[in-house]
C-alpha cells in the first residue's frame, strides 16, 4: 500500500482528524511551504499560535529513515524523568507524533531566529561573546544533568539498537574504493576518497576517535549553528545569574538524538563556527593553501573569542568532565575535525563537487584529527591548560 503523504491540500484534514485544529480554524489559517529535506509545512492560526508539520520522506519501499522516531523518543524522554524538566525550556516543543506516517508536530516558536542566520545578518562579522556562553552553558547542562545515569541509557538503550553493538565506525563513508562504488559516486567523490586515503594517519585517527567514543549522556549528534534557535530579545534575557531559564536558546532537530559522547556535541558546534570562516576564503589553484585561509572575508581571529567563551562557560558549569575524561579537550578537536569531513560528504551528496574549498577543509580537518593538541591554539587562541584553568577558577567562584 502506497505511503499518506501530506501536502497543502490534505494537511487541515489531516489535523481535524487528530484533534489538533478544528473545523473553524481551517478558512482562518494561513499556508506557508517551507524548503527542507522533509515535508515542512508552517500553518499560521487565527488566535496567532502557528504549527509546523513535518513528513519524512519515504524510500522506494515505502519505509522512512526513522529519524522522527529518534527525535520522538527525546521528547519521551524529557517527558518521562520529572527531574529533567528543568532543561525542557531547552528544547523545541514537538506537541504529537504519528509513527505509521513519520509525521510530527511542533508548536512553532515565532520570537526565534536560528543563530546562523543571526551571524550572517547584513554580512557584520559580529559574533557577540555572550551568545557563545549561553550556547555553551545550555549544552553543558544538558549533558551534565543527564550524565551516567543508567535508568536513563536504558530509556535509549531499549529503542536504539546500536548501543548494543559497541562503538560506531566513524569512517562510513570512507571505505576503500571498490568497482561498485564507481557507479554511486560522482568524480569528484572519487577524488576526495583518493586524497582522504592518501593520509594513512587521517585513517588511522579516526579509528583511534571510534575506539575511544565514551556514549554517557543525552546528545544531539548534529549540533550546527542553523540547529541553534536565539530568541530575538537575547540582549534582554542575558544576565549572569540565570543563564539556562531564560530560554535565550533552544537546541532544535533532535532527529540523531541519542545516547552518545558529548565531545561529538562540542566538536561539531566548533566545526559549524569554523565553517564560517573556512567558507569565506578565497581558493585559486594558483594560491597556496595557507595563503587562502589568511584571505578569508570573515578571518578566524573574529570566530575565536565565541569559540573559546563557549568551551570556558561549558567547562565551567561542568567542571567534572575533566575528571571522567582527561581526554575530553583532545577529543573535542578530533571530532571537530570528523565534522568537517561530514560538511566534505554533504557537499558531495547535494552539489556533486570536491574543488579547492573542499581541499581546504580537509587539510584543516586533517590537522585537528591527526594533531589535536596542537591544534587547540589554534582554534582558540589559548592553550588547553589555559582553558581549563580559566573554567575551572570560573567554577570554584560560582561554586
Amino acid at each position: 500500500m502506497a505511503p499518506f503523504l501530506l501536502s497543502s491540500k490534505n494537511v487541515f484534514d489531516y489535523l481535524i482528524a487528530q484533534g489538533i485544529c478544528t473545523k473553524n480554524e481551517q478558512s482562518l489559517s494561513k499556508f506557508e511551504l517551507k524548503t527542507a529535506k522533509n515535508f515542512n509545512l508552517l500553518i499560521s492560526l487565527p488566535d496567532e499560535q502557528k504549527l509546523l508539520i513535518k513528513q519524512e520522506p519515504h524510500k522506494r519501499d515505502g519505509n522512512t529513515a526513522g529519524e522522527f522516531l529518534k527525535e520522538w523518543r527525546v521528547h519521551e524522554f524529557l517527558g518521562r524523568f520529572p527531574e529533567l524538566s528543568q532543561i525542557r525550556p531547552c528544547f523545541s516543543e514537538a506537541i504529537y507524533f504519528d509513527a505509521e506516517n513519520s509525521i510530527m508536530v511542533f508548536n512553532y516558536l515565532t520570537n526565534y531566529r536560528d543563530l546562523m542566520d543571526f551571524y550572517n545578518q547584513d554580512n557584520l562579522n559580529s559574533f557577540p561573546i555572550k551568545i557563545a556562553t549561553v550556547v555553551g552553558t545550555t549544552l553543558a547542562s544538558i549533558h551534565r544533568i543527564s550524565i551516567n545515569c543508567q535508568d536513563y541509557q536504558d530509556f535509549f538503550k531499549n529503542t536504539d539498537r546500536q548501543l548494543s553493538q559497541g562503538n560506531p565506525n566513524l569512517s562510513r563513508g570512507m571505505d576503500r574504493i571498490t568497482p561498485a562504488v564507481f557507479g554511486t559516486m560522482p568524480a569528484d567523490g572519487l577524488k576526495f576518497l583518493a586524497l582522504y586515503q592518501r593520509y594513512e594517519s587521517l585513517g588511522e585517527a579516526i579509528a583511534e576517535l571510534s575506539n575511544a567514543f565514551t556514549p554517557c549522556c543525552l546528545t544531539h549528534n548534529d549540533l550546527k549553528l542553523n540547529n541553534i534557535l536565539l530568541s530575538l530579545n537575547w540582549e534582554e534575557l542575558i544576565t549572569h545569574e540565570s543563564l539556562l531559564g531564560n530560554n535565550i536558546i533552544r537546541l532544535i532537530d533532535w532527529e540523531r538524538g541519542a545516547w552518545g559522547d558529548p565531545a561529538n556535541d562540542l566538536g561539531t558546534l566548533i566545526a559549524s563556527y569554523l565553517q564560517i570562516w573556512l567558507f569565506s576564503i578565497i581558493t585559486s589553484k594558483s594560491v597556496l593553501i595557507q595563503e587562502s585561509l589568511s584571505l578569508a572575508k570573515t578571518p578566524l581571529h573574529l570566530l575565536q573569542p565565541s569559540m573559546r567563551e563557549l568551551m570556558i562557560a561549558y567547562l565551567t558549569d561542568f567542571p567534572e568532565i575533566l575528571e571522567y575524561r582527561p581526554d575530553f579537550l583532545e577529543r573535542v578537536i578530533q571530532f571537530c575535525g570528523l565534522a568537517l569531513i561530514r560538511a566534505i560528504q554533504a557537499q558531495l551528496q547535494h552539489e556533486k563537487n570536491f574543488g579547492n574549498l573542499g581541499i581546504c577543509m580537509l587539510q584543516v580537518a586533517k590537522s585537528l584529527l591527526c594533531s589535536s593538541q596542537a591544534s587547540t591554539k589554534t582554534i582558540f587562541g589559548v592553550e588547553a591548560s589555559d582553558l581549563c584553568h580559566h573554567s575551572l577558577s570560573l567554577s570554584v567562584k560560582r561554586g
